[in-house]
């Protein structure tokens, strides 16, 4: 929230924004309000608002915002029926420091632990590429109920996580239409696939751009399934 975008007034104008896409195309729509905030207490009340305007799905930072504020966080969506996205910024300064920092398949282990349905997981291709074996590897810590140890995908032990949730992998970073073949391949169908300035850029305009996307993604599962 800031001086030329306050939250509140954000939240209301994408909220209409959305309800006018359901009504335009039958189909549910949502955005990622940020509800993200200094104190957890404000961060709630972000989440509350969202969910009285009727948003689907709400966003946290969480390591800026921190394990705690996330598991609280999770907690009132589980209960008000909300989706929680999961955000990584400033994953960078702590998972690219390979001498002393900490590898974002422990960070993505730590979220899985703390609560939210799907979190940003690199794109193998795009600029937030990462090592394919490796970000798969930790793909299937995410979503995966049980892992086997793999050392060429950075498993380094046998993981059965029980009960607990799974969390979607997002890919996201650099990402556009010609991506979408290797997309559907790398991630499969338990994924989000979330396109930004690749699709917006798109040279007729925003609503071509969608529409490509959608075009690409149906051939590609189509392609895949015959």
């Amino acid at each position: 929230s800031q001086p030329f975008m306050r939250w509140r007034d954000r939240f209301l104008f994408v909220a209409e924004a959305t309800f006018k896409a359901q009504a335009e195309t039958g189909e549910i729509k949502g955005h990622y309000l940020n509800a993200t905030a200094g104190t957890s207490e404000e961060m709630l009340k972000r989440a509350t608002f969202a969910r009285e305007l009727g948003a689907p799905i709400v966003m946290h930072d969480y390591l800026t915002g921190g394990f705690t504020a996330n598991t609280s966080l999770s907690y009132y969506c589980r209960d008000n029926g909300l989706l929680l996205h999961i955000h990584r910024a400033m994953h960078a300064v702590i998972d690219r420091q390979r001498n002393h920092g900490i590898h974002f398949r422990v960070l993505a282990k730590a979220l899985r632990l703390s609560g939210g349905d799907h979190i940003h997981s690199g794109t193998v291709v795009g600029k937030l590429e990462g090592e394919r074996e490796v970000t798969l590897g930790f793909v299937d810590l995410l979503r995966d109920d049980y892992v086997e140890k793999d050392r060429s995908r950075g498993i380094y032990f046998t993981q059965d996580w029980v009960s607990l949730p799974g969390v979607l992998p997002v890919a996201s970073g650099g990402i556009h239409v010609w991506h979408m073949p290797a997309l559907t391949e790398i991630f499969g169908d338990d994924s989000v696939l979330q396109f930004g300035g690749g699709t917006l850029g798109h040279p007729w305009g925003n609503a071509p751009g969608a529409v490509a996307n959608r075009v690409a993604l149906e051939a590609c599962v189509q392609a895949r399934n015959e």
